[in-house]
């Protein structure tokens, strides 16, 4: 008779290979949809001539050959690395905080972020980045300390960081406005970067998200089964040999990092780390290992939909069509955990 444990691992690895497959299969689909359709439809063998690297050099300068390489491309690139950086990010703060509410824009690390890229905006364009990463790891900060104060743990992860999120992302949304009310003639570009928009995606920005998402998937990866005893709740790790204090500090900081650069690049886009980590889960279970890269596959996947479904609605932000979907979720994500207590 086969040992329980061994079946459930059994019926949980076919389950994952399973929905890796099919976010293949969708990511593929999705792909072509993305670089062939558009004001300008182009063939799909023609685009992958397009897209040959033994292409002449005259043969790059056509107005086809313009618009795949220059701004499909790119584009696609920079949505499945944004969208499965976010999505990762996602997973890791909802394990090391043992939270399923926990994600970049409710702890308000996103917002740090924002503020802090506004901030450098102000003074010249190329502030945006490195502002935007101390924005975020002081939003970290900020976040941890009210929850400490309060009488919750980082550690712990319980409402109170939520809470701290919540309360922390009002306050550096406010500065947000007030850093717009002060812009003058800088305004429209603070406004437009904030919204959260991938219209102007290049393969500069694709490259430096693709490097983020790396920085913040391999050590995550790396330190999988450790988050999986870390996800188990307070102190637990510690009883499992884990050095809590030193997975945490790492992993945290890789992570807002992460997505201090998907903010300086592209600006809010919310809710994504949240959705697909929690609809992963409840699929192919908790295991971090089988979770962060079916992770990284499935918001690559939903951001390219959402930026294309947004592209059709005549270039309306991300931004705005991930926080309408995730705004709700979130509700019912509430209303489902205080359904269990």
């Amino acid at each position: 008779m086969s040992n329980p444990v061994t079946q459930y691992r059994a019926r949980q690895s076919r389950r994952a290979w399973a929905v890796g497959g099919a976010l293949l299969l969708a990511l593929t689909v999705t792909a072509a949809w993305r670089i062939t359709l558009g004001e300008w439809a182009i063939p799909l063998p023609r685009v992958i001539y397009l897209l040959s690297p033994w292409l002449s050099g005259t043969e790059r300068t056509p107005a086809e050959a313009l618009v795949v390489r220059a701004v499909r491309l790119p584009r696609l690139l920079s949505a499945g690395g944004a969208g499965g950086l976010l999505s990762v990010a996602g997973a890791v703060l909802q394990g090391l905080l043992s939270n399923p509410l926990a994600e970049p824009y409710t702890l308000g690390i996103a917002a740090g972020a924002a503020f802090g890229g506004a901030l450098g905006l102000l003074f010249s364009s190329l502030m945006v980045t490195p502002a935007a990463f101390a924005g975020a790891l002081a939003a970290l900060a900020i976040v941890s300390l009210i929850a400490c104060r309060s009488g919750g743990t980082v550690r712990g992860g319980g409402a109170q960081l939520v809470l701290a999120g919540v309360v922390a992302n009002a306050v550096l949304s406010a500065g947000v406005t007030f850093l717009k009310a002060i812009a003058d003639d800088k305004l429209g570009a603070i406004v437009l970067w904030l919204m959260g928009s991938l219209s102007g995606a290049g393969m500069s920005s694709a490259a430096a998200v693709w490097g983020a998402s790396l920085l913040v998937l391999v050590p995550a990866l790396a330190c999988a089964p450790l988050l999986d005893a870390l996800s188990l709740g307070e102190g637990q790790g510690a009883l499992l040999g884990v050095d809590e204090g030193r997975v945490r500090t790492l992993l945290l900081l890789t992570t807002s990092l992460g997505i201090a650069a998907v903010v300086s690049a592209f600006g809010i886009i919310g809710f994504v780390g949240l959705v697909v980590p929690h609809l992963l889960r409840m699929s192919v279970g908790p295991s971090h290992r089988t979770l962060l890269p079916l992770s990284f596959l499935a918001g690559g996947c939903l951001l390219s939909v959402a930026d294309g479904v947004a592209q059709s609605m005549g270039e309306l932000p991300v931004g705005v069509l991930t926080a309408l979907i995730g705004g709700p979720f979130f509700c019912w994500l509430l209303v489902r955990r205080g359904g269990r207590k």
